[in-house]
């Protein structure tokens, strides 16, 4: 909303500066968005002495001046104004001016003869309504003298972006009533005369002719309206449209600039109905019912719903009530009789009508916020006094008020302790009751600590003691408010360990070059099929969804390997065949019928492609089992699990992971998840045709193994040696139960730093249904260099070892 501040001054007086009246308002809750000075396009126009008048030598009806504009040389300028003489003082446009219209003034020739600037009436300038001649300039002034400097010609226009709960400033009277609060000392508004002139009145009353209905009053609870006789229709004059035009409004004819006039200055919407145009003089306010369309003011055609309120006649509708007048009714140059408008409407309804309809006006921005209703009355006196005047007219005698459903006015008991408490200040119930009277509120001591307060009729915001607060807060200063700290020290709340756990999942795929799919938790219903799972299986346990976005996601997931085979698919078809992802979700498990499905938090990932690129320096290498196996370790080495395992799984346990070419992950007794090739079947089932290596943990699971404290060990003084141990056992024998077997050897022999494998052979020499197996156990002592005499006993004791648990032989 832009806010005049000469405007302001017919209702306050205001000596501050514009920069400190901005910044009051915004602390006081009225954000100033900008501040403009209005009469800067009037920069480049100065005062000019007319030296010189000739007749121009090739146009009847133009002159060429010589004028003087405080420089050197005198500008020629030619000039078509009749009155234009020698002597004169006149306004000048200098060549870059900008006049109001966009009209921008440069050197040029007219009929042949130069013209360096343009001299002004005062319409062209937007200071006078005259347009019949330049603007003499009457007093001593001095040739060359800014024109706002010489006229003192100075208004700082405000552009205020209020809040949705405070209507009552959308209006002069409201925003000087803020000002006023904080101004020293404290002012009161002075208010325009809302009374009828006696000589405007004429005989006849307004009942004679007019009568207003209300059929749904919880929509209007009040409809007041007045009547104006022998109306001229003319353009306004100047005063009210410079009124209009310093808030950017354009003036239109005196009937309607009076009520856009009125609105701006008290908050209230009027409108003014042709009222010949009103059939049978009846005012019907009620719902559109069967009408189904209508044509407003700008000439568009709006389909009504049956539950807006409309502004009817005796036949038809004439306007969407609070939002827009009807073309049908409006006023035009032949109108003589003008019916005026003042209600208060339904915010709600006002705001449905307006969203559906798709306008936005002035009346219903104002309307569906919330209006004073006990304004109407007024707003209406002070648009018929006016009328009276500008539009020669004469007013009815007495005016329609209907009013069905009364405004109740609030009172407000405020515990001023409480008050205090809540704001953090140490306000006495006198003070509190200055505040709140600076802006009208009725406030009653009933005891020490307590006001009776009353809230004014246009403050539609206010309903409880917290909203007193927050008025007391705003008026009294949020700067003046000390700053306080929590005796308590804030402490903040560790995250939860899953969400922690979660983000370190992500920082260690990502570091192993792994990019992190989302998918979504609805997949196809085949999927348990393609899968090739068992009847069985718990992964069959999915939960249907009622209304599926598309067929293709029918059930919620019960495993992440879907989604990532199905993105796979979809990089592969964008020949993206080398990938390395991963994803962190819930899958979920149907329980009974009716009741939420059990979720469980996954982490999976899936590889695919070559483990490096064909170049001259390495060839195209396919990864494998291993290349996953490495990252799944890598995962639970940053993590710090330890004794983590790797087992052979049963084909019937997980029959999309080939047989041979999988493992289950566990840590003792438990089973983090698993990871292998997936099987062929699956792969077709998928459309796909390079092998792929996957891996699925239970994300509670890892969870749980998470060490509870870190021990740091000293890095080692003094060198490690290693031996290597070579057996041939059957082919059944993993490596895993031989290192099992090295690391109980281990707990007793500190000597003993790790084993590892680091070959096998299958296949001649070795006899059929055996293999070699070759480990490297490191030795290491903490206070000593050993030497070979320090370890061979105890080497060729791990060597028996293994020879006796798994009836292996050495190598001949």
């Amino acid at each position: 909303m832009k806010v005049s501040l000469s405007w302001l001054k017919n209702y306050i007086c205001v000596d501050m500066a514009a920069a400190e009246i901005s910044d009051e308002l915004t602390m006081a809750g009225l954000e100033v968005d900008a501040v403009e000075q209005r009469y800067d396009y009037l920069d480049q126009i100065v005062v000019a002495k007319v030296v010189e008048v000739k007749q121009h030598p090739n146009a009847d009806k133009l002159s060429v001046c010589k004028v003087d504009v405080g420089k050197e040389d005198l500008l020629q300028i030619v000039c078509g104004a009749p009155n234009v003489r020698q002597g004169m003082s006149v306004p000048c446009a200098l060549v870059g001016a900008v006049l109001p219209g966009d009209m921008k003034i440069k050197k040029g020739k007219l009929r042949g003869e130069v013209s360096r600037g343009m001299l002004c009436s005062g319409s062209e300038l937007r200071l006078a309504s005259d347009a019949s001649g330049i603007m003499d300039l009457k007093g001593g002034f001095v040739a060359g003298t800014p024109l706002k400097e010489a006229m003192n010609l100075t208004d700082t226009v405000f552009e205020i972006d209020l809040t949705p709960n405070r209507p009552d400033c959308l209006s002069l009277i409201g925003v000087a009533r803020e000002i006023g609060a904080f101004t020293d000392p404290k002012q009161n508004v002075v208010l325009p005369d809302f009374s009828l002139p006696e000589d405007k009145i004429g005989n006849e009353s307004i009942h004679e002719y007019a009568k207003v209905e209300i059929l749904d009053p919880d929509l209007c609870p009040r409809y007041s309206a007045g009547l104006l006789f022998d109306v001229i229709v003319k353009p306004s004059p100047f005063w009210l449209q410079e009124k209009l035009e310093s808030v950017g409004l354009t003036p239109i004819n005196n009937v309607v600039d009076i009520t856009n006039f009125v609105m701006l200055e008290t908050g209230q919407p009027l409108h003014a109905f042709d009222f010949d145009e009103v059939a049978r003089g009846k005012i019907i306010v009620r719902r559109a019912g069967g009408d189904t369309c209508f044509k407003t003011l700008d000439s568009k055609d709006h389909k009504l719903s049956s539950d807006m309120l409309m502004i009817c006649d005796g036949d038809r509708p004439v306007a969407l009530a609070g939002v827009m007048g009807g073309e049908n009714s409006e006023i035009s140059d032949t109108t003589t009789r003008v019916l005026v408008e003042s209600a208060y409407f339904n915010p709600v309804s006002v705001r449905k009508t307006a969203k559906k309809t798709g306008i936005a006006t002035d009346a219903s921005h104002r309307f569906e916020r919330g209006i004073d209703p006990e304004g109407t009355v007024n707003a209406l006196n002070r648009a018929m006094s006016l009328m009276a005047v500008a539009c020669d007219a004469t007013i009815a005698k007495e005016i329609i008020d209907e009013y069905p459903k009364k405004h109740t006015s609030v009172n407000i008991d405020l515990d001023t302790n409480a008050l205090n408490t809540r704001l953090g200040t140490d306000l006495k119930a006198g003070e509190i009751k200055e505040i709140l009277e600076a802006v009208e509120f009725g406030a009653e001591q009933t005891d020490e600590n307590l006001l009776k307060i009353t809230v004014p009729s246009f403050r539609v915001d206010v309903a409880r003691p917290e909203d007193l607060s927050e008025e007391v807060a705003r008026l009294w200063g949020y700067n003046n408010i000390q700053t306080s700290y929590p005796q308590v020290p804030a402490k903040g709340r560790s995250l939860n360990p899953t969400i922690v756990l979660r983000k370190k999942i992500r920082q260690i795929m990502t570091g192993f070059s792994f990019f992190e799919a989302i998918n979504y938790n609805f997949v196809n219903e085949k999927s348990c099929d393609w899968l090739n799972l068992s009847k069985t299986d718990k992964k069959r346990d999915v939960e249907t969804i009622l209304n599926p976005i598309s067929d293709q996601m029918s059930v919620l997931r019960s495993s992440l390997l879907p989604g990532l085979l199905e993105t796979m698919k979809k990089n592969i078809s964008q020949q993206e065949d080398t990938l390395n992802f991963f994803e962190i979700g819930k899958i979920f498990y149907a329980t009974q019928k009716g009741e939420l499905p059990v979720e469980q938090e996954k982490v999976a990932g899936l590889i695919t492609g070559n483990r490096c690129d064909q170049s001259w320096y390495s060839k195209k290498v396919g990864v494998d089992f291993f290349d996953l196996k490495g990252a799944v370790q890598g995962i639970f080495s940053t993590l710090m699990i330890t004794d983590v395992q790797f087992e052979k799984t049963s084909h019937d346990d997980y029959p999309y992971l080939k047989k041979g070419e999988s493992a289950v992950v566990k840590s003792g007794l438990s089973i983090i998840g698993t990871l292998g090739k997936i099987d062929g079947k699956v792969l077709k089932n998928y459309g796909l045709k390079q092998d792929a290596f996957v891996f699925e943990f239970d994300v509670k699971t890892i969870e749980g193994l998470l060490p509870h404290a870190v021990t740091a060990v000293s890095l080692p003084r003094f060198p490690s040696i290693s031996r290597d141990i070579t057996i041939i056992v059957d082919s059944s024998v993993t490596a895993g139960q031989i290192t099992d077997q090295v690391e109980l050897i281990a707990q007793k022999e500190k000597l003993i730093e790790s084993v590892f494998l680091f070959d096998v052979f299958e296949g001649n020499p070795v006899a059929e249904g055996k293999k070699s197996m070759s480990f490297r156990v490191v030795y290491r002592a903490d206070n000593k260099t050993l030497k070979e005499k320090n370890i061979k006993k105890l080497h060729t004791r791990i060597s028996q070892s293994l020879l006796n648990e798994f009836l292996a032989d050495l190598p001949e």
